[in-house]
């Protein structure tokens, strides 16, 4: 699974409406409303980076009210409870 995350600049107008449609695309997890330099950071989950080129690229970016995207993407997830259970199996050093 390939995982995403856009960091969205939208009409400030239109946020609650782009929010909305892009959570509604295919492959789209979560969008969230920000502070900061950027407005809205989506998380995309797919399965080939075909997938993620037709999300981001054909789909998201075309939104009434985008203005600009910046994709990154990940390569490994970590999570406390990842941590927690590396520590607890003595992984820590």
């Amino acid at each position: 699974m390939i995982t995403a995350i856009a960091s969205i600049i939208v009409e400030s107008h239109r946020i609650p409406e782009v929010a909305q449609a892009i959570v509604d695309i295919e492959g789209v997890e979560q969008v969230y409303s920000v502070t900061g330099d950027v407005d809205l950071i989506v998380v995309v989950r797919v399965r080939r980076h075909e997938d993620l080129a037709e999300v981001i690229a054909d789909r998201l970016s075309k939104v009434e009210g985008v203005l600009d995207t910046t994709t990154n993407i990940a390569f490994k997830t970590y999570s406390k409870r990842d941590l927690d259970a590396a520590f607890d199996l003595g992984l820590d050093g």
